[in-house]
């Protein structure tokens, strides 16, 4: 494998139908790979709106099984492009089993690996646990042709945990399809807060895991609950080298394509001049299984 490979994440507004949504998205991922980028990360749930605002059994509707609708017409884009696609779904497992999944499509269009979300929120309007069981496939670094990637979605980010145990395993990138937004009655008084500690939050990984962080947002306002102000999503896709440093950043409200390169010797560089990972105490980390630490 080449020492350097480009990523990019792609930022679209995806308050629409499900076919609209694929055709959009397969248009930006040809308008990535025409710009040079090799590794293609799609925002979560990419084919609907944001449909968790409500507990509402007709949005099961929306969830499609493995390898129909989104592997075809991904896997026949990438092979065609030649490019590796991260693809985040909302998957019909059995009646009853649903999960928010993502699929890694290798650059010849064969399918690298498979992630199942394994934190699940349940916020006000992010009302995910009515629909999605959490991820059984566990924390994993997928190969692929271009590079070592690991994908992790959305309320993911907020764990160092899993940062951490997806690095261990080799991961040069860490993706994080994301659906994040204000509310919009709150945004005045905490969206600067909000939004800041997400950045810095999955900064902090890239800097712990000495591997680059790249984050794929939706925008717009999604309103279609009534009686509420819907949910404003912050954009802000970001990808971040090995010290946390920004390497790309998207606005708040305009869709976009990000594009960075990832230097493996430079990763290399950093992880022997901060050994975090040399230096960790395994030996007493036991208790961090643990719900609580009873004294």
């Amino acid at each position: 494998m080449s020492r350097t490979y480009y990523i990019a994440v792609i930022q679209l507004n995806l308050n629409d139908n499900a076919t609209n949504n694929l055709a959009k998205c397969k248009d930006w991922v040809k308008k990535a790979a025409k710009e040079g980028a090799q590794v293609i990360c799609l925002p979560e749930l990419y084919s609907s709106h944001y449909f968790c605002q409500s507990e509402d059994v007709d949005n099961f509707a929306l969830a499609e099984p493995l390898y129909s609708t989104s592997f075809s017409a991904f896997s026949s884009l990438a092979k065609e492009l030649g490019v590796v696609i991260i693809v985040p779904f909302f998957e019909k497992r059995m009646a009853g089993i649903y999960h928010n999944s993502a699929y890694i499509i290798d650059n010849d269009g064969s399918e690298a690996g498979l992630y199942r979300k394994m934190h699940i929120p349940d916020d006000p309007h992010f009302y995910e646990k009515f629909y999605f069981t959490p991820g059984d496939l566990g924390f994993k670094t997928i190969t692929t042709k271009v590079g070592q990637i690991g994908t992790l979605i959305c309320w993911d980010q907020w764990y160092p945990e899993a940062a951490r145990l997806t690095a261990l395993q080799g991961a040069e990138v860490l993706f994080y399809p994301t659906a994040i937004g204000w509310h919009p009655s709150e945004k005045n008084k905490y969206g600067d807060h909000q939004y800041g500690a997400w950045m810095n939050v999955m900064k902090g990984h890239a800097v712990a895991n000495g591997t680059y962080v790249a984050a794929a947002n939706r925008i717009g306002l999604e309103k279609y609950v009534p009686n509420t102000d819907g949910i404003e999503f912050w954009g802000a896709s970001f990808i971040a080298g090995p010290q946390g440093e920004i390497l790309a950043q998207a606005s708040h409200d305009k869709e976009e394509i990000l594009i960075a390169e990832v230097d493996l010797d430079h990763q290399e560089n950093v992880r022997q001049n901060w050994p975090f990972f040399r230096d960790r105490r395994i030996d007493f980390y036991g208790n961090i299984t643990k719900r609580a630490i009873d004294k």
